[in-house]
């Protein structure tokens, strides 16, 4: 049997070039300005983003570190809220599919796992598993790989929900839309003239707003799970 792509990486590889592109231009547009004048246009929201997601992830983690995650943060920060919101433009959010969002979580879980690895070191970090007393390793276990199924399914059934109830919508306002004409004498199946009225509405919701909100909850889990791995005093900037 001949291996197929999922219609979902098309869009990925779409959204991948356009983050790209998106990033490049951005690069060379900030780079390219003056220190002394104000940044104007679209250069302006994106050094604000950068500030925000700067200062929180050092907030978290420390200065030290945030040199080495904060590019990881922006980055999924602009890929998550693409991937939710992408469906506004009539594409397949690559968010509500589990194997995207599950690759998201992983690379979160290795990093936190790092992380204590770093600050623990591997006596410390094996040591965990049997705390408070060795009878809760295999709950300590599985409570160490059930955060992959949190930060997945919780991403993922978000998204995949929007797009169910923007379908039955759809669905609802193609019956009405029917069984409008018929009542006034139209034959058969109707250009469904409902959903211009209902749906923008709601797809601002569904996928505007919650695409905004599963953005903001992912990154500020990702970031806050990392830093409670974090001694205060690499926060702090004390050593």
């Amino acid at each position: 049997m001949a291996a197929t792509l999922q219609s979902d990486c098309y869009v990925i590889i779409l959204e991948t070039i356009l983050i790209a592109f998106f990033a490049i231009r951005m690069s060379k547009r900030i780079k390219g300005l003056d220190p002394m004048e104000k940044p104007k246009g679209i250069v302006l929201p994106v050094i604000l983003l950068a500030e925000y997601i700067d200062g929180m992830v050092t907030e978290s983690v420390g200065k030290e570190n945030s040199r080495l995650l904060t590019p990881y943060i922006i980055t999924i920060t602009i890929y998550i809220f693409m991937s939710n919101t992408i469906s506004l433009f009539g594409l397949a959010s690559p968010t509500a599919n589990l194997s995207v969002t599950l690759l998201l979580a992983i690379i979160t879980w290795v990093l936190i796992q790092i992380t204590e690895f770093k600050y623990q070191g591997t006596k410390g970090y094996f040591h965990s598993f049997l705390e408070p007393i060795p009878v809760m390793l295999p709950m300590n276990i599985i409570g160490k790989f059930s955060l992959l199924i949190s930060l997945s399914v919780r991403l993922f059934g978000n998204i995949i929900s929007g797009g169910i109830m923007m379908g039955l919508v759809y669905n609802f306002t193609q019956m009405l839309s029917n069984g409008i004409a018929g009542f006034l004498g139209a034959q058969g199946g109707v250009f469904n003239f409902l959903a211009p009225v209902l749906a923008p509405v709601l797809h601002a919701y569904f996928d505007l707003f919650a695409g905004a909100i599963q953005t903001l909850v992912f990154v500020s889990l990702t970031v806050v799970l990392i830093g409670n791995d974090v001694p205060e005093e690499i926060k702090k900037g004390i050593i």
